[in-house]
């Protein structure tokens, strides 16, 4: 298969991961300015990838299969690494990870079940925007781990709280739309 743009995008986001892991793991224990917002720097290079591989692909008519299913899980990967590494940076509570990363593997459970029957499940307007607000709350902890736009620090915990309802949201509106698919199992 050859790779089109936006899916070399998508890969590319995939392989930011471990690196943004490594550097702000990394970076934690560093006093020095610059690597601690190297990780800023990877993760919004990442989200960016993310809102170009699906413009590109919707504007060319590049849309795959591949694009479908990896684009989501790249998406994913992106956000619960950061969400875990905050964990261990004391950033937050390991129940919120807990419920954010039950949710997606309950969604991209019954989203295998649909695809075996030959029914897609697209992402809907909360699932979108749970993940942008993930992305944000990333980006807003990581300005505060870096030192940089302080005044931002003030939104984390109404960015954690939007998360959790918007995780909660997405889940009952993926299952309650699709409920089809657990009836015919």
């Amino acid at each position: 298969m050859k790779m089109n743009l936006p899916n070399k995008l998508t890969v590319l986001r995939v392989c930011l991961v471990p690196i943004f892991v490594l550097v702000l793991l990394l970076s934690n224990k560093s006093d020095i300015g610059f690597f601690r917002i190297l990780p800023l720097i990877i993760f919004v290079g990442a989200a960016i990838t993310d809102t170009l591989d699906g413009q590109i692909a919707r504007k060319h008519n590049l849309i795959t299969d591949f694009g479908k299913f990896m684009d989501p899980l790249a998406d994913k990967l992106l956000v619960c690494s950061a969400l875990i590494c905050f964990i261990e940076i004391d950033y937050i509570s390991s129940w919120i990870v807990i419920l954010v990363i039950a949710r997606e593997f309950i969604i991209s459970g019954f989203r295998m079940l649909a695809s075996s029957k030959g029914v897609t499940i697209a992402a809907n307007m909360w699932g979108k925007l749970k993940t942008v607000i993930q992305m944000l709350l990333v980006i807003v902890i990581l300005c505060d781990f870096a030192g940089i736009f302080r005044f931002l620090s003030a939104l984390i915990t109404p960015l954690i709280v939007l998360t959790i309802l918007l995780t909660i949201i997405s889940a009952a509106t993926y299952i309650c739309d699709n409920k089809k698919v657990i009836r015919n199992m």
